[in-house]
């Protein structure tokens, strides 16, 4: 049985965690961005922690951060960190929905994923895919609210509070930081599954994505092998 509520909610899309009274369907860094390569499992760049940022306000910064956004759309994504681009730092971006259907967008530096309380631990399963796995999901339980803490591009301390599958990406993102791609967290069996059916329908997706950058007006997207 769901719980009913009583309070109405803020439909406004949040920007870095702030309401905004308008947004563009697609982020407005995007229109400034170059499509990048999306790394794949196997490559040693997703597999150990990213590097923390200690530069701020480069335009370095910003170029990667609106690169990594029409990437991501380019991906069909809702999240996409630094290291699936094949850059060691620990970044990421997101476009996103909570359980309630609000809209989330933004970027986070040196993100750190807060502890629940005791006795506040609720995890939540539901498939889970990943824009550097292409093609296949599989079930994994997160936790179904997440607090990320971070900076921004300037600096500027951030707190993204999330929940549902917006939980799920501040995790799945965060996770990438660290190390850890999805798959990692599923059985031998499972993630031997999935693989299989990623190298089945890589060549499929990737061929989407290109049409699709097309589409949206960016430079195609350069092949992932």
């Amino acid at each position: 049985m769901s719980d009913q509520h009583s309070h109405a909610v803020d439909r406004r899309v949040r920007v870095q965690g702030q309401p905004v009274d308008s947004y563009p369907r697609l982020a407005p860094e995007a229109a400034r961005g170059r499509v990048l390569r999306i790394t794949v499992p196997g490559e040693e760049i997703l597999h150990r922690p990213c590097q923390s940022a200690v530069t701020f306000g480069t335009p370095e910064l910003s170029q990667l951060i609106d690169d990594m956004f029409i990437t991501m759309y380019v991906a069909e994504g809702a999240g996409l960190a630094a290291n699936q681009v094949d850059v060691d730092l620990r970044l990421f971006v997101y476009d996103c929905e909570d359980d309630e259907g609000v809209r989330h967008v933004g970027h986070l530096l040196n993100p750190v994923i807060a502890a629940s309380a005791p006795g506040e631990r609720r995890l939540l399963e539901a498939a889970e895919g990943c824009l550097s796995v292409p093609g296949p999901h599989h079930e994994l339980p997160r936790e179904q609210r997440t607090v990320a803490t971070g900076v921004d591009q300037e600096g500027q301390p951030l707190v993204i509070e999330g929940t549902g599958y917006f939980a799920r990406c501040l995790q799945h993102e965060t996770d990438h930081l660290n190390g850890m791609v999805y798959i990692d967290r599923l059985s031998k069996r499972e993630r031997r599954a999935v693989l299989r059916e990623m190298a089945e329908v890589k060549d499929t997706v990737l061929a989407e994505r290109r049409t699709r950058a097309l589409s949206l007006g960016a430079q195609e997207l350069p092949a992932v092998g």
